[in-house]
């Protein structure tokens, strides 16, 4: 389990093996965010000979005040999507080698949003992301980061079966979950938490898509395929534009390659 807040994983590794004893659950750190926690947690990971058959990418932050990563990226597409790109890249090889030695499909999994149908005009603003002075909105900053998950696991899919890898890439909307994501926005935070348990799925309801597409059998083969409420979902007109997928892919290669060059 990677956690950006190491108590609070703590604290849910203690409640996960109060509930189910037999569990063994290791917890190490993660900021997404940070591309050189990314390479450090993937350097951590695969220094432990450990297997990896499911990767879920669940990063999500909305509504933040435009701020720039350590990285000097706008903060929603780095957290949301960069981070998650990077580790994925990184842990690739080790989740090949684990479906071939396993006999077992891999399979990756990004938490999207539905919000993703409603980007920027453009979809996603290559030479804009940084921009906070061009029509900057910190909510479609997080529908272009979730829309970049969609096309992240669409690409994926692509090269995985081209290069006959049984892995699989999928991604998902969880429905609207209960949770903190709205913290920078106060006023929205206060309604949401108000009504919020009235109308919208708690955390063990919104995991529900999550483990499905992660685990269940009816899913296997399945790839480059959206998902919500267990189900397979028809995908934003953006979101299935495989141009725009390659060229998100060589974007974020090169924006990596930069950031990695400057620190």
């Amino acid at each position: 389990m990677a956690d950006r807040n190491m108590a609070a994983g703590r604290d849910v590794k203690v409640a996960i093996v109060m509930q189910n004893p037999a569990a063994k659950v290791d917890v190490m750190e993660l900021d997404l965010s940070s591309l050189a926690s990314v390479r450090k947690f993937a350097s951590d990971f695969t220094a432990r000979a450990l297997p990896l058959n499911i990767l879920i990418n669940n990063a999500g932050i909305c509504g933040t005040p435009f701020m720039l990563s350590k990285d000097n990226i706008e903060l929603h597409f780095a957290t949301n999507h960069l981070g998650n790109f990077l580790l994925t890249d990184l842990l690739l090889d080790i989740m090949k080698k684990t479906a071939q030695e396993s006999n077992r499909e891999g399979r990756i999994v990004n938490v999207s949003s539905i919000s993703h149908w409603w980007p920027y005009g453009e979809g996603i603003r290559f030479d804009k992301i940084n921009d906070h002075y061009s029509g900057y909105n910190s909510f479609f900053a997080y529908i272009q980061s979730k829309l970049a998950n969609v096309l992240h696991a669409n690409e994926l899919a692509r090269r995985l079966k081209e290069d006959g890898v049984e892995i699989t890439a999928n991604s998902l909307h969880p429905g609207i979950v209960l949770t903190d994501i709205f913290r920078e926005v106060g006023f929205f935070n206060a309604i949401f938490g108000f009504v919020g348990k009235y109308l919208f799925k708690n955390v063990q309801q919104g995991a529900a898509t999550t483990c499905y597409v992660a685990l269940h059998p009816q899913v296997k083969g399945k790839s480059g395929l959206y998902f919500s409420e267990c189900n397979i979902a028809q995908q934003g007109s953006h979101a299935v534009d495989t141009e725009l997928a390659r060229k998100l892919w060589d974007f974020s290669l090169d924006l990596i390659k930069k950031c990695s060059q400057n620190s």
